[in-house]
C-alpha cells in the first residue's frame, strides 16, 4: 500500500486499505494465506458464528497481530446488536465493532432506525462503532453524528458480487461525510475494488470475492493491488469524461501541413 497515504480511524493508523472477512473460506489454511497475501491489516469476525472454543478459537489466535473486527452479523434489534458487541468486546478484548443491525433477511439490508439507536447506545458505552448502512448520504451523516468512527455503506447487497450499484451515492457520501468512508459488500473482483477507491472510498471490506474465489489466495492478492491502485487514481485525479474525441499530440504544426 502507499506507505506515505495512511488511513487513520478512530486515531489508529493502517498502512493497508483493504480489510478482510474471514468467513466461508475451504480451510483454515487458505484463510491464512489469503489474508497474508492481500497484506490486508484488518481482519472481521462475526462473533454470533464462530465458537471461541475449538476452530474459531484457532482462527482468531493465528491471526493475532491483525486488528480484529468483531461484527454483529445476524442481530435484527438494537438490543441484540448492543448484547452481540457487549460479548465481543469481552471475549476478543477489543472496543471496535462493525455493527450490522439487518431489517430484511431476503436483501440484508440495514434497519436504520434500529442501527441509529444502536450507535448511540454502543458510542455511549465507550465503543469504536462502524456501522454497516445503506448508501444512503443522510443516514450516513446522521451516524458520523451520532459518534460513529466510520461509516460502512454498501456497495450492493452482501455477497451479490454486483459491484458499487450506486456510484454517485458513494461519491456523494466521501464528499460530504467528515468520517473515514469504507465500501462494504457486493465487491466482486478487483476491478469493482479500484472503482470504490476512485470514487474516494478510504477503505474498502470484502469477504466473499476472495474467500469464494475459485483461487482465494490470488484473489486476496488482486484485491490487494486493486485497492493500491484505486488510492493511487483516486489522489492523482482522473481526467474529465468527453463526448468527443481529443487528441493527444497538438494538431498545428505537422510535418505536411
Amino acid at each position: 500500500m502507499t506507505f506515505d497515504d495512511p488511513l487513520v480511524v478512530a486515531g489508529e493508523t493502517f498502512n493497508s486499505r483493504l480489510w478482510l472477512g474471514t468467513a466461508g473460506y475451504p480451510n483454515q489454511q487458505v484463510l491464512l494465506d489469503a489474508v497474508k497475501a492481500s497484506r490486508c491489516e484488518m481482519v472481521t469476525f462475526s462473533i454470533r458464528r464462530i465458537s471461541l472454543a475449538g476452530h474459531g478459537n484457532d482462527t482468531v489466535n493465528m491471526l493475532r497481530g491483525h486488528r480484529f473486527l468483531p461484527n454483529t452479523a445476524g442481530c435484527e434489534t438494537a438490543r441484540d446488536a448492543v448484547l452481540t458487541a457487549e460479548l465481543a468486546r469481552e471475549a476478543l478484548e477489543t472496543n471496535w465493532i462493525k455493527l450490522e443491525v439487518i431489517g430484511d433477511r431476503e436483501t440484508l439490508y440495514p434497519d436504520v432506525q434500529e442501527l441509529l439507536k444502536a450507535t448511540e447506545d454502543l458510542v455511549a458505552r465507550g465503543f469504536t462503532v462502524l456501522p454497516y448502512c445503506n448508501d444512503d448520504p443522510v443516514t450516513c451523516q446522521r451516524l458520523a453524528d451520532l459518534g460513529a468512527a466510520a461509516v460502512m455503506p454498501m456497495g450492493s447487497l452482501i455477497g451479490s458480487g454486483m459491484g458499487v450499484a450506486n456510484p454517485a451515492n458513494i461519491e456523494l457520501i466521501c464528499r460530504r461525510v467528515q468520517v473515514p468512508v469504507v465500501v462494504d459488500a457486493g465487491i466482486g473482483t478487483a476491478s469493482d475494488a479500484v472503482i470504490a477507491m476512485e470514487l474516494g472510498a478510504s477503505a474498502v471490506l470484502l469477504n466473499t470475492a476472495v474467500s469464494k474465489a475459485a483461487d482465494p489466495v490470488r484473489m486476496a492478492a488482486a484485491m490487494g493491488h486493486a485497492i493500491e491502485a484505486g488510492r493511487l487514481a483516486h489522489l492523482a485525479g482522473r481526467i474529465p469524461r468527453r463526448s468527443r474525441a481529443e487528441p493527444s499530440s497538438p494538431q498545428l504544426g505537422l510535418v505536411g501541413s
